[in-house]
Parts: C-alpha cells; sequence; structure tokens
C-alpha cells in the first residue's frame, strides 16, 4: 500500500491558493515570497520531501502550471524523471509535457484508490487544492506537510472541504516553529 501525502504551503486561514505568484488567480498572490524575511530552515521540508518521493500527484491546472516550469527547473531536477499522475477528467495523452517522466492520467477517485493498493513508495500531492478535498473527503490521503504561514488572506481556495463528513483525527508527526512567523507541521490521518 502506497501513501498518499499532501504537501503545501498554507496560510494561517487555511487558504492554499496562488502561493507563488497573482498569475495563479488570486489578487494577494505571491504571498510565500512577499513581506517575510527569508529563513533557510523554513524551508528544509521541501528538501527532506525529495528524499521520501518516489511519485507526484497533480490535478490538471496544478499539472499545467508545474509543468509549464519544473521540467527545466535546476530546484526540481531530483523531480524530473519521477513517475506523474494527474488526475482529471478533461486532460488528454497529447497534452501531456514530454521529457518529464513517464506521466499517468487517472480519471477518478477509485483510480487514485487502486493507485494507492499497489507497490511503491510515497506519492506526494503538489498544489492541486481542489483535488486534495477530493481525496481527502473520500479517505484516501495518509499525511499532511504543511508550511503555515503568518497571513490571513480572507478568501482562496481552502485545502480542506466544508462538507458534513465524520471526523477524522490527526497526529502530530513533526513540528517547528521558525523566527520569521512560518510554522512546519507534519500530521499522520489516523484510521
Amino acid at each position: 500500500m502506497r501513501d498518499l501525502v499532501y504537501t503545501g504551503f498554507m496560510s494561517l486561514d487555511g487558504v492554499v491558493d496562488s502561493p507563488g505568484g497573482t498569475e495563479e488567480g488570486h489578487r494577494s498572490g505571491g504571498w510565500v515570497f512577499k513581506d517575510l524575511e527569508f529563513v533557510p530552515e523554513a524551508w528544509s521540508l521541501k528538501g527532506e520531501e525529495l528524499a521520501d518521493t518516489t511519485a507526484l500527484m497533480f490535478g490538471r491546472r496544478s499539472y499545467e502550471a508545474f509543468a509549464s516550469v519544473w521540467p527545466g527547473s535546476e530546484d526540481h531536477a531530483n523531480y524530473k524523471d519521477l513517475p506523474k499522475y494527474v488526475v482529471s477528467t478533461t486532460l488528454s495523452d497529447d497534452a501531456l509535457v514530454d521529457g518529464w517522466g513517464p506521466t499517468t492520467i487517472l480519471r477518478s477517485t477509485e483510480d487514485v484508490a487502486a493507485l494507492k493498493e499497489g507497490e511503491g513508495g510515497a506519492i506526494f500531492i503538489h498544489g492541486s487544492a481542489e483535488l486534495a478535498r477530493r481525496l481527502s473527503d473520500a479517505g484516501l490521503i495518509d499525511q499532511y506537510n504543511l508550511l503555515v504561514f503568518p497571513v490571513l488572506l480572507g478568501a482562496g481556495k481552502s485545502l480542506f472541504g466544508r462538507s458534513d463528513r465524520d471526523k477524522q483525527m490527526l497526529t502530530l508527526r513533526e513540528w517547528e516553529s521558525y523566527s520569521n512567523g512560518i510554522q512546519k507541521l507534519v500530521y499522520d490521518v489516523k484510521r
């Protein structure tokens, strides 16, 4: 059984929308890099994840955004040849980026559940708030790796849905607080 790990940047009020820039859609886009002192150790989680990542998963929009940048990025070179999974009902095979490792399109939550049942290591979801909400609601996410930023954005995409569902408990595996106000929170989902 493979673990499914959501990793992302989150505002204190739960928004994961547009951390990298306004081109992602949020009027306050780029909030990860604005008005905050750079503290290298606050980013250590991203480096630690490289050792655990055996595959990447995206929703269609996040795939399209990352696929236009990551294949040529030195910061993401270790991800280049990893298998990638895109969960989409609309993406076609001819829209996949060449030279960025093997990519498989999954068409449903059931396809993701079947993938998790297979052999292999952890699959990391980057960005993809809508996908993460669906997979969380379906009980498929096993771990959350979050960097929580000291900013309130008010509106935007949230990682967690607001649907009426059974309580889901988490266990805090690891946490750290940094001088610039960023909090690292790593949670395992209790089953």
